[in-house]
């Protein structure tokens, strides 16, 4: 067993027993390895963010969150190569990085055999290279959207050649020809759609804010339709 293939049965021998601990030894006697290789191993998945905890005392141990975790995924090869496919259309966007995680994670929990076949299918796909690769930038933007924080902006014109300061509520994005951000912009009191291109810098501040309704018909964005993500793809 190699150690991705061990990191794996680590969680899904923790999720098994959950509430119940599992101490370093008896992780180090049940996958032959030593217990500073276990322990090693405990503070990787815990850096790596899976919700694992340890209990102190003689019947303590290492304990991992049920309610956090996910049960073993049955993903085939050709399923693994179409969402690569799929995740590639999404380079330039504010959702890149946090895709090519995610995929990384269904890589690593697949089982040796079919990750290797799905390595030979994708090897075997080409796509064309988007040469805009995302920044950090759209990082921000969704950390601020997702916590309410309020934004500073220094904001690009359409020439490029002036650049203001905007403080943001941020509200949501738009995917289009372009991507923005919806915010409501405090200069301006309305909402307004800021290109991504065009942000030149953002920093959350620590204020938040109130929930606003999102008005679509305040932007100029003629002839453009959108339906939101949970609808389009079934979120529950």
């Amino acid at each position: 067993m190699n150690r991705t293939e061990r990191l794996y049965a680590l969680v899904e021998e923790l999720r098994a027993v959950s509430p119940r601990p599992r101490s370093a030894r008896w992780l180090a006697e049940r996958f032959g390895v030593s217990t500073r290789t276990i322990e090693r191993d405990l503070s990787a998945l815990q850096q790596s963010g899976v919700p694992l905890y340890a209990e102190p005392g003689r019947s303590g141990g290492y304990v991992v969150d049920k309610d956090h975790t996910l049960p073993p995924l049955t993903v085939t090869p050709s399923e693994a190569a179409a969402l690569a496919v799929a995740l590639h259309g999404l380079s330039g966007t504010p959702f890149a990085a946090d895709a090519r995680s995610a995929l990384h994670k269904v890589f690593a929990v697949m089982p040796q055999r079919e990750r290797q076949a799905a390595r030979e299918l994708a090897a075997r796909v080409r796509l064309a290279v988007n040469p805009v690769r995302p920044s950090a930038l759209p990082h921000t933007l969704l950390e601020a959207l997702a916590s309410r924080r309020l934004l500073h902006l220094c904001y690009a014109d359409a020439r490029g050649e002036e650049v203001t300061d905007r403080t943001v509520e941020p509200l949501g994005f738009l995917g289009g020809d372009h991507w923005y951000l919806i915010g409501w912009c405090r200069a301006r009191s309305a909402v307004r759609g800021f290109r991504l291109d065009r942000i030149r810098e953002a920093r959350a501040l620590e204020e938040t804010t109130e929930p606003r309704p999102v008005d679509l018909s305040q932007l100029d964005t003629p002839g453009w339709d959108f339906a939101a993500l949970d609808k389009l793809y079934g979120f529950a």
